[in-house]
């Protein structure tokens, strides 16, 4: 509902120490808890003692695999994705884990992030006489490890060479024949984290695919961390020149992870509580009723409600099953489509000042529905107040979201905004304040989108 602000994807990996355990099932559910990063399309590849068996297709977790197809894929060791896609088109091509056979083996590799100089290094790549099946930065990670594996002919040096070519976000859960290996880039930008239990270990996106099964979270992967995992247990390697500089995604705290994650090891519930009482404090309003846009702006506006004492009440609900890819052409069957995502409870807004919560504004234009559907349930007042800055450069780290033209704080003032969106007032938290909520330094945050001020170059074509 936030204008069409997607994360790339979700992944997982999962190793047993046990080679008769199957673990198609907690690659399943663990997915199944990450569909939220991911709506199009999903896999997973799994070493079944001989070779690795990859099957992907488009749709949710639950239109993929059945119960046949996962007794199909047996064995110990197995990655994971669901895919959103900002870099490489939706078709069942660029669904992952994407699987290459090279010289030793197989490699599949499961990606959430964005390249930023996947071009150039496709171009080198096919000068080199390499041929590509997709248009995902995932293949091109495939044959850059073909590539330095070629010279080395060691798995975790050849990572090693690889990731000091690559320039932009990613975590990796990849699969070297009966070798699991992730990573995350050397700024940290996108959150991967570890958690044991027996026999089991498991890495994952966000916390939520741990407790679906019950496993222990221990800890985030650090930046520029490599962790191999196989028979001998599992070891620990950095990307050259790791540890110099950080960035989490600070859209991850503030809208991507589900609230019950813990991601960077800090418990999201916990900063969104935070980012709501910041509001309350900066932005105080007169007010009836304290609202959220659900569902990523409930815990904050329950804690706006707690900080300014107004009370806290329902006045949209949301339709979770109706898809991300639901499309109506033209302003009526737009607002339709809108009513068909978020209806209001009448009662609840009839007559009152509201106090909306909402954690971002990219477009404005789905909220500009919404106050309109607010409106004819006989709103008397509507205060938007805004868990982040304004939104006025795009993301290049695997966020989709709109170009720089069509972002509506770049051109318009507050009072602008307020206006085009039909609202009393907006306000927006500040950027030290969310900081403060996140309660990390802001050196270690990746806030380009807010600011301008990115961790890597950009795309010289942007």
């Amino acid at each position: 509902m936030q204008d069409n602000l997607q994360d790339k994807c979700g992944i997982i990996g999962v190793y047993s120490r046990k080679k008769t355990d199957n673990v198609a099932n907690f690659l399943y559910y663990g997915l199944y808890s990450l569909q939220h990063r991911g709506q199009e399309s999903a896999g997973m590849s799994i070493f079944n003692n001989e070779k690795i068996e990859t099957y992907t297709g488009m749709g949710l977790v639950v239109d993929v695999f059945n119960d046949e197809t996962l007794k199909n894929l047996q064995g110990h060791i197995g990655i994971g994705h669901v895919r959103y896609s900002t870099t490489g088109e939706s078709k069942e091509i660029n669904c992952s884990p994407f699987a290459k056979n090279f010289s030793d083996g197989t490699i599949s590799v499961a990606h959430n992030g964005d390249i930023i100089n996947s071009k150039e290094l496709k171009e080198e790549l096919i000068k080199d006489g390499y041929k590509f099946n997709s248009t995902t930065d995932s293949e091109i990670i495939c044959d850059l490890f073909i590539q330095e594996h070629k010279k080395c002919k060691d798995n975790i040096k050849a990572i090693q060479k690889i990731a000091q070519k690559l320039i932009g976000s990613y975590s990796l859960s990849i699969l070297i024949n009966d070798d699991l290996i992730v990573l995350r880039d050397p700024l940290g930008m996108k959150p991967l984290s570890i958690a044991y239990d027996g026999d089991y270990v498991m890495v994952a996106s966000e916390s939520v695919a741990f407790d679906t099964l019950n496993l222990e979270y221990d800890r985030s992967i650090k930046p520029g961390e490599i962790l191999l995992i196989n028979d001998k247990g599992f070891k620990s390697y950095f990307i050259p020149g790791s540890g110099k500089k950080e960035a989490n995604c600070i859209f991850e705290y503030i809208y991507f992870a589900r609230p019950d994650s813990i991601i960077y090891d800090k418990r999201v519930y916990d900063i969104r509580l935070a980012i709501g009482k910041a509001l309350a404090k900066e932005h105080p309003i007169d007010a009836d009723v304290v609202m959220p846009v659900p569902d990523s702006a409930i815990p904050a506006a329950i804690a706006y409600s707690r900080e300014s004492k107004i009370g806290y009440g329902e006045g949209l609900i949301k339709n979770r099953y109706v898809g991300r890819t639901f499309i109506m052409p033209g302003q009526e069957k737009r607002e339709t489509a809108v009513r068909l995502k978020m209806n209001t409870v009448e009662p609840e807004i009839k007559g009152k000042k509201i106090v909306l919560i909402d954690d971002s504004v990219v477009r404005g234009t789905t909220s500009k529905e919404i106050i309109k559907i607010m409106r004819q349930a006989g709103a008397k007042e509507v205060h938007l107040r805004i868990g982040c800055p304004p939104i006025i450069s795009p993301c290049y780290y695997g966020i989709a979201m709109a170009s720089k033209k069509e972002l509506i704080a770049v051109n318009k003032t507050i009072p602008e905004i307020a206006k085009t969106i039909g609202v009393d007032s907006i306000e927006y938290l500040s950027l030290d304040a969310l900081v403060e909520a996140i309660g990390t330094p802001k050196e270690k945050l990746c806030d380009g989108c807010l600011t301008e001020n990115y961790p890597t170059k950009i795309p010289d074509d942007n």
